[in-house]
């Protein structure tokens, strides 16, 4: 699969990746998954670590289904990605895959998903994303700044790790801490998208924060005439 495309739809803004985390949410997740697509998401990342087997596959078929018809609502389309599980990714037909550190390698996960499935992988370091094998689409660097969603007791990277891992061949989903008031600087040092948890989930209201997102990428893309701040995925 060639690497990112962004949003075609959305005049080749950076993507907007929403990391579901049950244990983020402050309603009904269904509801908030379904908001947040309606008001402009493009990805929906199924990351639940404490769920395996049927109970993940269900859970990620309801996801998968309530983002999938409000992508069909406002007349566009949402990828799926499902968080480590090759087999629940096959199963729900994800678009994609994000590979943490302990899942199976890359080789191995497209040689098991075929061409035609996004492999990302998580990165604490522009290094790692710059030394990463020729099957990976697309790579998660984190933390930028302090999540949302959960505590972290380690350096974050700034702004500054997102413009050097910009530089690789790999288009970079920047995530950690990111808000509508650091998108805009985030997209513009090079990220080709961001992936968010809390700033969508505990909002009080899904859809006006993911709103308020989307015009701060909106904001990043204005900044770099006739550019695009994403890789084509």
């Amino acid at each position: 699969m060639a690497k990112i495309n962004p949003t075609e739809g959305r005049k080749r803004e950076p993507i907007l990746c929403l990391v579901v985390d049950r244990g983020a949410v402050r309603g009904d997740l269904t509801r908030c998954v379904a908001a947040a697509v309606g008001a402009g998401v493009d990805w929906v990342q199924i990351r639940e670590r404490d769920l395996e087997g049927a109970a993940l596959l269900a859970h990620a078929e309801q996801i998968g289904r309530a983002a999938r018809q409000a992508a069909a609502q406002r007349g566009g389309r949402v990828e799926i990605f499902v968080n480590r599980r090759i087999d629940i990714a096959l199963a729900l037909a994800a678009d994609g895959v994000q590979l943490g550190f302990d899942a199976v390698d890359p080789k191995t996960a497209r040689r098991l998903l075929g061409t035609d499935v996004r492999i990302g992988i998580s990165a604490h370091h522009p290094d790692e994303i710059r030394t990463a094998p020729p099957e990976v689409d697309c790579a998660q660097l984190a933390p930028i700044a302090q999540p949302l969603s959960k505590q972290h007791a380690g350096p974050t990277l700034g702004v500054r790790a997102v413009a050097e891992a910009a530089r690789c061949d790999i288009p970079v989903i920047a995530q950690g801490g990111i808000t509508a008031a650091n998108a805009t600087a985030i997209a513009a040092a090079g990220a080709a998208g961001i992936a968010v948890t809390g700033a969508i989930l505990s909002a009080p209201d899904p859809a006006v924060a993911t709103r308020a997102l989307r015009a701060a990428l909106a904001a990043a893309s204005r900044s770099r005439p006739g550019t695009s701040p994403s890789a084509p995925l």
